[in-house]
């Protein structure tokens, strides 16, 4: 879905958006805005809204004491005094609950990591690597930064087809496949994001050399060989049902689920069998909705969806590359690209009473997907799909933590568990706008007030551009790919 890296070279900027040309020169990165880690400090006077159990339950009169970036303490007010924390921070009553993972992001430039704080979200994944998000999340660890958690994959493993993109690492054989990811492995990458055209030869190289060196697999599911008359009248060389048992951390994207588990049929008798099996295999599944969604919009009101307040978020060479792609969508037709959104909401409902682990993730960062805000969207669609405002927030929180292996550690308010939580002035379970406009950010046990986090979101429109061609030529390159064919 990514199709971004031709924007590299000023020239491709100026052909496509001369009149920012000579803004893009002059753009300087703000000085990162950094809250101090506070150890220890007392959290005092909240709500807790606990999502753990069948119902989501809320503990009024508690406290929380962090220190470390851990959450040390939870309990009732009268148990944690003020003299157990060097910093004491009223909750005012206000509701804490976990913080926000967008488990589907795609990061050009570090701008853009203040957008996602202000809307809640103190993880992300992000699901095409490079080098500069490997340091970039060391930064963010370490206090250097201010963002959310950044977890990273290495760069999209594909092999030559329809869906290949000038980005992605093609891995042909099996012995370029191995090759690959050990590259990546050695690079300091844990974990593999494949995507549809790898041969099954290819594919099962990668499986198979991530599960030697301790490494997991998401993405998109292979398909094999794109042929002829596939996928209506020929199976896919890779069938679908042959992925389940091959530990994908999620699979990736709705749309492409329904493409090719249920060869593109709008069959929600099929849809239940293969939620069923999916269910059964216990891999978690990644909806993405708004992925589609956005580009349904563009299309219904040909091309004005795009000009929608927050957009100046998005990566201004993303936005130049993207001209191409606003100018399909735009006129493309909108009665078909309806009934399959409204199929795509309806098999995610399917799946999740099928008891498919859901976690939400919203392709931020490509497209016209706004970072930050594009996760909040994602949890109305969520809801629009059928799901509880309780279950929205589960797949926001904790059924997050559980896909990524950590549900003792994260996705929760509670002792030994990492200090990522947000304070909120009202209910998300009522509204879950709530949760996406925060009184209050703690990510790694850093504090961020009101303020800082509207200074954050007002940053994150101030990309780099030179650093952000940095990071994409260093990334083309450090996967064997040459960047002049970036100029052409």
């Amino acid at each position: 879905m990514l199709f971004f890296v031709i924007i590299l070279m000023e020239a491709f900027i100026v052909k496509f958006v001369p009149a920012l040309a000579f803004f893009f020169s002059l753009v300087i990165a703000p000085t990162p805005l950094l809250a101090q880690a506070d150890s220890p400090l007392l959290l005092h006077n909240v709500q807790i809204l606990d999502l753990s159990g069948a119902e989501p339950a809320l503990r009024p009169g508690q406290s929380i004491l962090i220190d470390g970036g851990t959450i040390k303490t939870v309990g009732p007010m009268a148990t944690l005094s003020p003299d157990h924390a060097v910093r004491l921070v009223d909750g005012g009553g206000r509701i804490a609950m976990p913080g926000l993972v967008d488990m589907h992001v795609h990061v050009w430039d570090e701008a853009a990591l203040g957008a996602y704080l202000a809307r809640g979200v103190t993880t992300v994944r992000n699901a095409s690597g490079m080098p500069f998000h490997l340091r970039l999340a060391h930064n963010i660890e370490a206090g250097k930064v201010a963002g959310p958690r950044l977890i990273t994959t290495g760069p999209i493993l594909n092999g030559n087809g329809p869906n290949a993109q000038i980005n992605h690492q093609i891995v042909s054989s099996g012995a370029e496949a191995r090759a690959a990811v050990r590259a990546q492995h050695d690079a300091g990458y844990r974990r593999i994001k494949v995507y549809s055209n790898l041969s099954r030869e290819a594919y099962d190289a990668v499986r198979d050399e991530a599960r030697t060196l301790g490494m997991t697999v998401m993405g998109h599911t292979p398909e094999g060989i794109r042929e002829p008359g596939m996928p209506r009248t020929r199976p896919f060389n890779i069938a679908f049902e042959e992925l389940l048992d091959d530990g994908f951390i999620t699979f990736e994207h709705i749309e492409s689920i329904v493409w090719h588990g249920l060869r593109n049929q709008y069959d929600e008798a099929a849809a239940k069998r293969l939620a069923t099996r999916i269910a059964s295999a216990g891999v978690p599944v990644d909806p993405t909705l708004l992925a589609f969604y956005n580009l349904m919009r563009v299309a219904e009101t040909r091309g004005e969806y795009l000009e929608r307040p927050g957009v100046e978020i998005l990566n201004p060479l993303v936005v130049a590359q993207e001209q191409e792609n606003y100018d399909r969508w735009s006129g493309e037709a909108i009665a078909p690209a309806r009934a399959a959104f409204e199929f795509y909401k309806r098999a995610t409902k399917v799946f999740a009473d099928a008891g498919v682990l859901l976690v939400s993730g919203s392709d931020a960062g490509i497209f016209t997907n706004i970072p930050g805000h594009s996760l909040i969207q994602e949890l109305h669609l969520l809801s629009e799909a059928g799901l509880s405002h309780g279950d929205v927030l589960r797949a926001a929180t904790r059924n997050a933590a559980f896909a990524l292996g950590e549900a003792d550690r994260a996705g929760r308010i509670a002792p030994g568990h990492r200090a990522d939580l947000i304070l909120l002035d009202g209910n998300p379970l009522d509204d879950l706008d709530v949760a996406g406009h925060p009184f209050m950010v703690i990510a790694g046990g850093r504090l961020y007030d009101q303020t800082m986090l509207d200074q954050l979101y007002e940053a994150a429109s101030q990309v780099d551009v030179a650093r952000t061609q940095r990071n994409l030529v260093e990334g083309l390159q450090a996967q064997g790919g040459d960047p002049s064919i970036l100029a052409e």
